[in-house]
């Protein structure tokens, strides 16, 4: 038996996944879902081997949801059009649905399910790739969705001082505190828009709004000092970008 959840603010697409589904008894539904902080709870709970997906949802999205889940299940998205999500979904998704879609095409998407090894390592794998292509959309990089305990915060981008590699993890800095996000400096560097933030160490990306002053250091470093008092290290390279950015 396949166990499912159904992740979608729409209470009539729900229904219609629900009756669709009445053709595969070895899927069941172990619950429906009005937005991602329900999902998230549900996939914590159920540890379901499959879940539908809306992406655009109140709170927080079908992409930023997923970010929160340690060992993602296999997924099938459910979407309008979304440039950045069909580009994702074609390339690494086991499969998406476009709204509105028919029986015969989400009879396809369960049989393809169906058919292949949906191992929960390559489930986690393939999601975290697709999470790192929607990142680049300008709606996805605006905010940062982290998990504080049992609940869950949303970062504007507009209120990050500084972020710090963190062992496997990246410390988000703001002036409320740090708080941990499950991401590589590598997909912030990547995602965060450059004209804000720069990568200053392999350790730390500031926001250029945070720089008070850059004073010299050790041989060609240099001491980026933010608002918050906070000194934060600058390696020659950054200080190559930081120049560029800054047009000094």
């Amino acid at each position: 038996m396949t166990r499912a959840l159904i992740i979608d603010d729409e209470p009539l697409a729900r229904m219609v996944v629900l009756e669709y589904l009445q053709a595969f008894p070895q899927i069941e539904v172990l619950q429906e879902c009005g937005d991602g902080f329900e999902g998230l709870k549900a996939i914590q709970q159920h540890q379901p081997d499959l879940i539908f997906l809306d992406v655009q949802m109140p709170k927080i999205n079908g992409f930023e949801m997923l970010e929160l889940v340690d060992n993602p299940p296999a997924v099938i998205f459910a979407t309008a059009f979304d440039e950045f999500a069909i580009k994702a979904f074609e390339a690494h998704a086991l499969d998406y649905l476009l709204k509105p879609f028919s029986k015969e095409r989400f009879v396809k998407a369960i049989d393809k399910f169906l058919s292949h090894s949906n191992t929960a390592p390559a489930a986690a794998k393939t999601t975290e790739t697709l999470l790192e292509i929607a990142a680049q959309s300008p709606a996805q990089n605006e905010r940062i969705v982290v998990k504080t305990g049992t609940k869950v915060k949303i970062i504007s981008v507009l209120d990050v001082e500084y972020l710090q590699a963190d062992d496997d993890y990246v410390s988000v800095i703001t002036a409320e505190g740090a708080f941990l996000k499950n991401k590589t400096m590598a997909f912030f560097e990547k995602t965060l828009d450059p004209r804000h933030f720069v990568r200053v160490h392999r350790s730390y990306i500031i926001a250029i709004q945070q720089i008070t002053r850059l004073d010299p250091y050790e041989k060609d470093s240099h001491l980026a000092i933010l608002k918050s008092g906070a000194k934060i290290p600058v390696s020659k390279t950054g200080y190559v970008k930081l120049k560029q950015v800054l047009g000094i």
